[in-house]
């Protein structure tokens, strides 16, 4: 029978798009050198409570912590075959463009800017920010546009700086940026009373809060948001294998707490769940893992280790840690927040 150019052409392109799904997902060199290493190494804070610092024990911390270690579990089969590199904001995109770590996991915007100049791709949003004001509560000071002419403490970060002077340019505050290049410098000048405001993420200012100040109490973090700040880890661009699986270990999480599976139930779903969703999620159904060049058990060893999104939210950042967050927008779709995953299929 003969077919018309048109029939033709949906009969190859049916054919590729078949052959194409049945093939694995080709290891990548940064993969290949994580496996080879045998440890995944990740760039993290210098130290922000609730997103990565270390313990009283000197054992790593946060949400951006988990984040490496559920890596780490899904690729290496052990979360803690990790190697934590503190870099400052300075330091980060260098250490990350350098090959110096293979995760950047700390706390870190996606912008325009930085996925189309950096060399670098920004994977999945592990939190909904945005930068605000904290000041002490002697000021009383209740809104950031009662700021006019403060001097105002910050970390130096072209972002920060710059919604800074956007705010006060925008409302004519005429505010004084003081700029430290560290983190224990812009918080101890203004602890010490040096500014009158200190501006950051509102997820820092609290994790400054509860480390720093000898009251919490005695600081407000103000109600504005001046800006969004989307925050999530960045690979270096150029290895889709490896930006597929970081991806996916951050949406699988997410999937994991909209499904209810946690890391105290996962074994027990994993071998009695008659879900579908559940059954795929933890490698008993479709063999997810084949397509990320990972094994069945991938996502399931990541939950084990550290949880799913609520679980690593609640431990690290939540209102009954020193750093005292809402889950606000971090919520998920279907509880009134921005988490939402594209689904696990």
């Amino acid at each position: 029978m003969a077919f018309s150019s048109r029939t033709l052409g949906k009969h190859l392109l049916a054919a590729s798009l078949l052959a194409a799904a049945s093939l694995p997902a080709f290891a990548g060199k940064t993969l290949d050198t994580i496996k080879s290493r045998d440890q995944l190494v990740v760039g993290v804070s210098t130290g922000v409570p609730g997103l990565s610092a270390p313990d009283s024990q000197g054992r790593w911390a946060g949400l951006d912590v988990d984040i490496g270690r559920a890596v780490a579990a899904a690729i290496l089969g052990d979360g803690e075959k990790t190697k934590w590199v503190p870099l400052n904001v300075q330091q980060r995109f260098t250490a990350i463009q350098s090959g110096e770590v293979d995760l950047l996991s700390r706390g870190t915007t996606f912008t325009l800017t930085r996925d189309a100049s950096l060399g670098l791709n920004q994977t999945a949003i592990v939190l909904f920010d945005g930068q605000g004001f904290m000041v002490p509560a002697k000021s009383k000071v209740t809104s950031a546009k009662q700021l006019k002419g403060a001097t105002v403490c910050l970390q130096g970060s072209n972002t920060t700086e710059k919604n800074l002077a956007d705010f006060s340019r925008a409302n004519k505050l005429n505010l004084k940026p003081v700029v430290f290049e560290n983190l224990d410098a812009s918080a101890g000048a203004y602890f010490s009373g040096r500014c009158d405001a200190y501006t950051s993420d509102v997820s820092g200012l609290a994790a400054i809060r509860s480390k720093e100040a000898k009251n919490p109490k005695d600081h407000v973090i103000l109600p504005e948001l001046i800006s969004k700040e989307p925050l999530g880890p960045l690979v270096r661009r150029g290895d889709d294998e490896f930006f597929a699986i970081v991806k996916w270990v951050v949406y699988g999480l997410i999937e994991a707490e909209e499904n209810g599976i946690t890391q105290a139930n996962v074994d027990q779903l994993k071998a009695s769940s008659t879900d579908p969703v559940v059954q795929r999620l933890l490698g008993k159904g479709d063999d997810m893992g084949k397509l990320l060049g990972l094994d069945r058990e991938w996502l399931a060893r990541a939950i084990k280790t550290v949880g799913n999104y609520g679980e690593i939210f609640e431990r690290n950042l939540g209102e009954k840690t020193p750093v005292g967050l809402p889950r606000g927008l971090n919520r998920l779709w279907n509880q009134g927040g921005l988490l939402y995953a594209p689904p696990v299929r």
